[in-house]
């Protein structure tokens, strides 16, 4: 799932929005949920989420906050949370492998993410994977192995 985006920077993750964009939906109550990070606006969109489940396919929503596990939550589908989870200095080790220019919001939006991980406990998620001891593609089998199980589950 590629979230709406409304702001400037990196271009490439994200379905680019213009606040004009982002007022009709809210208008419409078509945003299950906002966030602002890095000077950007975020959004999971109803429209688009609606559209990927209608098509078959399987949304996977990157979100950094407990808050917007709930709010997507509501929507109705069968959802799985997986809490992804890294160290902090891989988090900065990553940012500059990537060629991040803004390392220190994104080590600030590392410790708000623990705090409110914290807060929260682990009844939201349906596993916790640790990046660092695992290769991206066994954590994509470990998740799809979920979803297949609770795909399963009367």
């Amino acid at each position: 799932f590629r979230r709406l985006k409304v702001g400037s920077g990196n271009t490439s993750v994200c379905r680019m929005a213009s606040p004009g964009d982002l007022t009709a939906l809210q208008d419409d109550g078509q945003v299950l949920y906002q966030n602002h990070r890095y000077g950007s606006t975020y959004v999971v969109d109803r429209p688009r989420l609606g559209a990927m489940l209608d098509a078959g396919q399987i949304p996977v929503i990157h979100l950094g906050q407990v808050q917007g596990i709930r709010a997507v939550s509501s929507y109705p589908a069968s959802w799985v949370t997986v809490a992804l989870w890294c160290a902090r200095s891989t988090t900065a080790r990553r940012a500059r492998a990537r060629g991040s220019a803004d390392i220190d919001a994104r080590l600030a939006a590392w410790d708000e993410t623990l705090q409110d991980l914290q807060q929260a406990g682990d009844s939201e998620f349906r596993a916790r994977l640790d990046t660092d001891t695992m290769e991206p593609g066994d954590a994509a089998k470990a998740i799809d192995a979920l979803v297949t199980a609770t795909s399963h589950t009367p």
